[in-house]
């Protein structure tokens, strides 16, 4: 676990905040707003303090589950659980050893951008594409969405990489 695990919860702002910028009406809000067919009051008549709460809790998830994705060194913790959490076990010294070797490779700002446009491109475009498909939208809809998550995965994942400490 980091040291500075509250990081989850700093980096669960940035879909807030990109959302905030990204569907004002300067921007894409509009485009979105016709290709779902809203009006400004369906959107002003949403409960906002439950909308807002609830996407924080699921950004909260979401960076927690994007640092296993762009953090390498936590998955070879996972693979020796739980002997690794035993102290002087075998497992915990040979972990202490790969951290000392290889516990600064690919820990940065950059490698985080990097999962982060591959788990937008890999993961959240088909499920944007496949839900978008069903629901007969178009490819408006799947662009607009698309760059809100390419936008707002790469940061976080960014975020993380470059500041979680272990």
């Amino acid at each position: 676990m980091p040291t500075n695990f509250y990081m989850f919860f700093v980096s669960a702002l940035i879909p807030m905040v990109i959302g905030f910028i990204y569907y004002s009406e300067a921007l894409f809000g509009k485009k979105w707003m016709k290709v779902n067919g809203f009006t400004k009051e369906q959107l002003e008549s949403g409960n906002m303090v439950v909308i807002l709460g609830v996407s924080y809790l699921m950004s909260v998830l979401l960076s927690f589950g994007l640092s296993g994705i762009v953090i390498h060194q936590g998955n070879v913790f996972q693979v020796m659980m739980p002997e690794v959490m035993e102290a002087g076990s075998a497992a915990e010294t040979t972990f202490n050893e790969f951290m000392a070797t290889y516990g600064d490779r690919h820990r940065g700002f950059g490698h985080g951008v990097l999962h982060g446009v591959l788990f937008t491109i890999l993961i959240a475009l088909p499920i944007i594409s496949i839900n978008a498909l069903f629901e007969q939208r178009g490819w408006a809809y799947i662009g607009i969405h698309f760059g809100y998550w390419l936008l707002t995965t790469t940061a976080i994942g960014a975020l993380l990489c470059g500041t979680l400490v272990y």
